[in-house]
């Protein structure tokens, strides 16, 4: 494998653009390996409160959810689906950030790949 990406995901508008961009680069498909990544991090008071059957059950779901239709996006634009891996971290960082670096740094990747906000 030539390159590989890891691409950190969430549900939010710049992580959406974010792979709209990554779906339409003009790179070589076949030659990328692709990490699709969400992290966890620890669970603020407000998110207590919502119960932890909703942190620990709903919210893992919703997000593989939402990374196997991020693959399945890539691979309609023409990536190979066999280089791209869904990858979701439950157990919690303290933030995402410290989560992506943290993978980052276990992984073989040659690049990360976040969305930005939008002021």
């Amino acid at each position: 494998m030539a390159s590989s990406i890891l691409l950190a995901v969430d549900d939010s508008v710049s992580s959406r653009e974010m792979m709209e961009f990554i779906a339409n680069l003009s790179i070589g498909r076949d030659n990328v390996s692709i990490t699709l990544l969400h992290v966890f991090q620890k669970p603020s008071a407000s998110e207590e409160l919502m119960g932890e059957k909703y942190m620990k059950e709903k919210q893992p779901a919703r997000m593989l959810d939402m990374l196997n239709e991020t693959k399945f996006k890539l691979v309609k634009s023409g990536y190979n689906p066999e280089n791209i891996e869904v990858k979701l971290i439950t157990d919690p960082y303290p933030t995402v950030t410290e989560g992506i670096i943290d993978q980052f740094n276990k992984g073989n990747y040659k690049m990360v790949v976040i969305g930005r906000k939008h002021k």
